[in-house]
């Protein structure tokens, strides 16, 4: 119990910006015991608890009771139809299996830093000078995030159903994971893992997070929670760092005014979508907003393919007609509790979800 509400007062006063000295000015208590409650190494009185409560503008019982399921807070959301259900506990199986497999062969992964108290450019920029990049493009970007603690596995989720993308955190194991729809393009993709990285690295610890497509509409962001915009903000400057782009624009396009072989040119460069360099360009006021909107319309047409072509990654895609796509860690790792004979060659097969017998022939020849 101490634990539980100590966490969620280390949470709250976060979240307002108060050091553990302010809080306890304002509600009449010392710096210690707050850090002591916090540490959940003493339990205050009723007395006390209800007015740390009345402060936070919460009931009592919130710093007392676990938080419920992160699944079952997803799955009472009143937006999603029966097919976004079955995905998401298809998503839930698979955060089950993967967690298993990481316990059983100690390949636990170490989680990125949490950041508070930022905004969404330094943060960028901060987390690219952690991962060794600079300004270069991030190559295999879902690859990156997972190694830096967030699972990922993209997984098809009928369009109207109004899923992108979804972020769920589970506090007790440390672990976190992300859903990315792959019926979307593959620079949608990369654009939404990228924003659920943002989820994990800022937001871990407010509860799952479901991501409707309109999010990535400038018209629309505004609409939805803080976060969704900061998020927004965070994935350009992580996937399309400006200085790099006005490099390459001063050093080898030598224009003023870019066409769209400029931005089709670019996009290969960072291997992201059409639609994230053009609005990196608009920001950078490189293209102006009639040129945008002229843009915008060309990046949803075959324009771009036929001129540049798909990315090869987005070739498989199309082949497999937006299948369900593990990671190549979630693989290795299973692969590693099988030949460890943690689990069966059934299990790996169903885990795979290949049949029994082609498995055991790739299995033969490794």
């Amino acid at each position: 119990m101490p634990g539980i509400l100590g966490t969620k007062l280390r949470r709250e006063r976060e979240d307002i910006g108060l050091t553990q000295e302010a809080l306890a000015k304002a509600v009449g208590l010392s710096s210690k015991f707050i850090s002591l409650l916090e540490l959940g190494k003493r339990m205050p009185s009723l007395d006390t608890l209800t007015t740390l409560a009345n402060y936070f503008k919460k009931d009592a019982s919130y710093f007392l009771k676990e938080k419920e399921e992160a699944f079952n807070v997803l799955l009472q959301e009143e937006s999603l139809d029966k097919k976004a259900r079955g995905e998401l506990r298809k998503f839930k199986k698979f955060c089950e299996e993967y967690s298993n497999l990481e316990e059983l062969t100690g390949r636990r992964l170490e989680l990125a830093p949490l950041y508070t108290h930022t905004s969404a450019e330094r943060m960028a920029d901060e987390e690219r000078n952690r991962l060794g990049f600079g300004n270069g493009p991030i190559r295999d970007v879902f690859s990156v995030l997972e190694l830096n603690g967030l699972h990922i596995v993209r997984q098809p989720i009928p369009e109207k159903s109004k899923i992108s993308g979804v972020f769920i955190y589970f506090e007790i194991e440390g672990a976190a994971f992300a859903l990315v729809n792959s019926i979307q393009s593959l620079g949608q993709q990369i654009f939404t893992a990228a924003h659920e990285y943002c989820h994990f690295l800022k937001d871990r610890n407010i509860g799952p997070v479901i991501d409707n497509p309109d999010i990535f509409i400038n018209e629309y962001v505004s609409l939805y929670h803080p976060r969704e915009k900061f998020a927004q903000t965070f994935v350009l400057r992580f996937l399309v760092p400006p200085s790099k782009v006005k490099e390459i624009i001063n050093k080898d396009l030598f224009k003023k005014k870019l066409n769209f072989a400029d931005v089709l040119y670019l996009r290969n460069y960072f291997g992201v979508g059409t639609l994230a360099i053009i609005q990196v360009l608009k920001d950078l006021e490189f293209i102006s907003p009639t040129k945008f909107e002229e843009f915008q319309k060309l990046a949803s047409s075959t324009h771009g393919e036929a001129f540049f072509g798909k990315f090869s990654e987005e070739k498989e895609l199309i082949k497999g007609k937006g299948g369900i796509l593990f990671s190549s860690r979630f693989k290795r790792v299973a692969l590693e509790a099988y030949q460890k004979k943690i689990i069966t060659v059934e299990k790996l097969s169903e885990l795979f979800n290949l049949k029994k017998e082609k498995l055991e022939s790739f299995l033969k020849v490794r």
